[in-house]
């Protein structure tokens, strides 16, 4: 599943390749995500991505989660 916005491909990629380097929360919220999944979050090309997403909390969670 591709990344819906820069800020969110961004986080994967720090998520993935230097995971002490991510804020508590969003620690929590990547913890039951496998390698697999955040590196195709990651490798999402940023060309026609917005910079930011207005989704709630819990779109986000669930888009994240795979739900």
């Amino acid at each position: 599943m591709p990344a819906s916005s820069v800020a969110q491909r961004k986080l994967f990629a720090i998520a993935e390749h230097h995971p002490d380097k991510l804020h508590k929360e969003n620690k929590h919220m990547l913890g039951d995500m496998s390698k697999s999944q955040m590196h195709d979050y990651a490798a999402t090309p940023e060309k026609g991505l917005p910079e930011h997403t207005k989704k709630d909390k819990a779109a986000k969670l669930k888009a994240i989660r795979g739900i």
